[in-house]
């Protein structure tokens, strides 16, 4: 499971311009990211796209992993 919050926190802090203000926290199978608000946008994408990439790429490691798990983006506010 820690192999998968690495891998959250990798892809978020490559596509925000804050890269210091990306918390992955796990709890259980969920997995929260957290990023600075200014950055919300651009984990979140247009209509959702990116969002949506990012959990079919966790959804792919855990499947190869052999494990359950979802991925929350938290408002940090």
């Amino acid at each position: 499971m820690e192999q998968m919050v690495e891998l959250v926190k990798y892809l978020a802090q490559n596509l925000v311009d804050k890269p210091e203000g990306v918390k992955v926290t796990l709890d259980g199978d969920k997995i929260s990211l957290t990023v600075d608000p200014s950055d919300m946008g651009k984990v979140i994408g247009k209509q959702g796209r990116i969002a949506k990439a990012i959990r079919s790429i966790v959804r792919s490691a855990a499947i190869k992993a052999n494990v359950r798990v979802t991925l929350d983006i938290v408002d940090a506010e």
